[in-house]
């Protein structure tokens, strides 16, 4: 049983000497994980912290496919890593060296029952792409259909798995021995990678995404989607409809005129709009390259659906509510529709809030996307709703990262182009159909079956309170704000008035004492016990006074 733990152990040991010469050795000194090391190596010399983004970047490139995966993982996490790194993880590229076609014909062979002559009336052997998890070569099916076939890595699964256990084990490390990531959920981000890679090792998950994609842009003038040929699909084969075009990131821009790349953004940008605000189901990934311009750019095609984002019709409302308020210019309106989407803040500090959306909205507004960096202004945003102790909803981390890639990719084609010219008209078009009456109809559906709903409801909660106050079930729960410090002042005012009666009684007393009593012991004529009295009496006066004194409130 020891073996796993022992080849792990040896597995970080390995990586701990990877970031040592891509400049991290200071890193593992700082935070004391010398030990990961064997005796016999050394710690290099560090490169320039400037350069540190890069030197991940490469560093992650040579530990394998899984780590340049997490890496693109945790490009999408700006409340975890600061700009620079961020900037350079984007730059990850999940491309590998192909295998062989023996491997290619086998997977496909045992996952389909029929080998590739006959299945398909032509296979390329060279792949046209090859990623961590599988690759991609064009064929042609009996029908003389154009497919690309998809193919998975052999033993993808085995090599994902004990990566994923790696770094499970990283994590706890860092959670036991690294106070520096205390901020960060270590375990939580390996959860977040584990599920989303485990998800793309089953191919008919990205098919449904390309077939949902498909259906959403079924007769759009456009944008086109691949069909799944579902019969050459299952869990690591899975065949598309093949698009001929040029990938976004293969554009010369000297064969394409500066109106025709403006164009090609605004199709871009519309694009995923729609996915956002209409379809609630997004493409996570609007890399270059999984874009394509087909034609003469009166057409885009999407690709690679692995990576997708989903949101309910409430969230698609808030969303949209929230897009209309900020291309009106409608600032006040932001931190309520924020906190609509679940974005919390103390209610005390919305003024604040509000100030500080209304200086970073005006920074950028009117900018090109030329003058804007996504990342920085997606760094921005985190930082003002973690300086502000906020918490922010996970599920919008993946539309964050579609947005920021998205203004990238615009930027390149069109560096004057400014995102308000297309969101203006856009939240104009939404606001128009949120009124139309058959959206007024179905809303209104909604709400009446919500509140049957609850009026259905009512009598069993009136009855199951009513049951719990006759069982004595019903507890009360009172918070009182600043009751203690009001107690305590009320305490030290009574014990202070016992003290005056005292000495009012002790001098009373004695008066009297000293009046009628004949027998005894007399000092200076005065009965000894009424001088006793006025003694004591005189003494407690004088303590009294000197608290009264000494709390400043004479």
């Amino acid at each position: 049983m020891a073996q796993p733990a022992t080849r792990n152990l040896g597995r970080l040991s390995e990586i701990a000497q990877v970031a040592v010469r891509h400049g991290f050795g200071y890193w593992f000194d700082t935070h004391r994980l010398t030990d990961l090391f064997p005796r016999r190596s050394r710690l290099e010399e560090d490169g320039q912290p400037s350069q540190r983004g890069q030197h991940l970047r490469e560093m992650l490139d040579e530990l394998g496919p899984t780590f340049v995966k997490f890496g693109q993982l945790l490009s999408t996490r700006p409340d975890v890593l600061p700009p620079d790194i961020i900037a350079e993880l984007r730059g990850l590229q999940d491309d590998v060296r192909a295998f062989p076609l023996a491997d290619v014909e086998k997977v496909i062979e045992e996952d389909l029952g029929l080998s590739i002559d006959q299945l398909f009336v032509e296979f390329e052997d060279k792949p046209i792409a090859a990623a961590s998890i599988g690759q991609v070569h064009r064929a042609t099916l009996p029908n003389g259909k154009r497919v690309a076939v998809k193919v998975q890595r052999p033993g993808a699964p085995r090599q994902i798995e004990a990566d994923v256990a790696l770094l499970y084990q990283a994590a706890r490390i860092a959670k036991e021995r690294v106070r520096a990531l205390d901020f960060i959920d270590a375990q939580q981000l390996v959860d977040e990678f584990s599920r989303s890679i485990r998800q793309e090792l089953d191919y008919r998950l990205e098919a449904r995404n390309a077939e949902t994609f498909h259906r959403n842009f079924a007769g759009h003038p456009h944008v086109r989607v691949p069909k799944v040929f579902w019969t050459y699909t299952r869990s690591r084969v899975l065949t598309l409809e093949w698009l001929d075009g040029v990938q976004v990131a293969d554009l010369d821009p000297n064969q394409w005129s500066i109106e025709n790349r403006r164009d090609l953004a605004y199709l871009m940008t519309e694009t995923w709009m729609t996915m956002i605000f209409r379809h609630g189901f997004f493409h996570g990934d609007p890399h270059p390259a999984n874009i394509l311009v087909l034609g003469h750019g009166e057409q885009i095609g999407l690709v690679d659906f692995g990576a997708v984002g989903k949101l309910t019709d409430d969230d698609m409302s808030k969303l949209t509510r929230m897009f209309i308020d900020a291309a009106a210019e409608n600032v006040e309106a932001l931190p309520r529709r924020l906190s609509e989407l679940g974005v919390r803040y103390p209610k005390e500090r919305e003024e604040e809030f509000l100030a500080e959306l209304r200086e970073m909205y005006y920074r950028y507004y009117g900018a090109s996307l030329a003058e804007i960096d996504p990342l920085q202004v997606i760094r921005e945003a985190f930082q003002l709703i973690y300086s502000m102790n906020l918490q922010l909803p996970t599920r919008f981390l993946l539309l964050d990262k579609a947005i920021a890639t998205l203004g990238s990719v615009g930027v390149d084609l069109y560096p004057d182009f400014n995102v308000f010219e297309v969101a203006r008209p856009y939240a104009r078009s939404l606001m128009l159909e949120r009124f139309t009456p058959h959206r007024m109809a179905v809303r209104a559906r909604k709400e009446s079956l919500k509140l049957g709903a609850m009026a259905l409801e009512l009598p069993y909660q009136i009855h199951d309170i009513l049951e719990e106050f006759r069982d004595g079930q019903i507890e009360i729960g009172f918070v009182h704000k600043g009751l203690d410090d009001l107690l305590n002042r009320l305490d030290v005012v009574f014990n202070r008035l016992v003290i005056a009666m005292v000495v009012a009684g002790g001098l009373i007393g004695s008066s009297l004492i000293g009046i009628f009593a004949k027998a005894g012991p007399h000092v200076l004529g005065i009965n000894l016990i009424s001088v006793i009295g006025f003694a004591l009496s005189g003494l407690l006066g004088l303590w009294l006074l000197w608290g009264v004194v000494r709390s400043g409130r004479l």
